[in-house]
């Protein structure tokens, strides 16, 4: 699977992998040693996160239920609480930088697809 940034058209992300149980929610990106450019976190349901025991920087997109982007963290620096936001439903981690790269911005749409071969 692959995440869309509908409105520019940008891939954000290659590989996507799902925290949609409760287990991997808790489990997150902990104790992972980078978060590879080409990979995402989808966490589902989600309205904030953390960074502890974290070796590294992420960018977070949080998302309504509609896949509308209604927050934006970047840089999040390891061992920090995010921020919660009243309209968020899941929650995108992304590699540090990704965000700016991509060009996305509040009010995108995203949209997880399955790969096309």
């Amino acid at each position: 699977m692959k995440l869309i940034n509908l409105d520019n058209g940008q891939v954000l992300a290659e590989k996507v992998h799902m925290a949609n149980t409760f287990f991997k929610r808790l489990k997150g990106l902990m104790f992972s040693k980078n978060l590879p450019s080409d990979c995402a976190l989808y966490i589902q349901p989600c309205r904030g996160i953390h960074t502890f025991f974290m070796r590294y920087s992420i960018d977070v997109l949080h998302l309504d239920s509609f896949g509308k982007v209604v927050a934006i963290e970047e840089n999040v620096q390891p061992g920090r609480i995010g921020k919660v936001h009243p309209h968020t439903m899941e929650i995108i981690e992304l590699p540090a930088g990704k965000i700016e790269k991509n060009q996305t911005k509040l009010g995108n749409t995203i949209q997880l697809s399955k790969k096309q071969m």
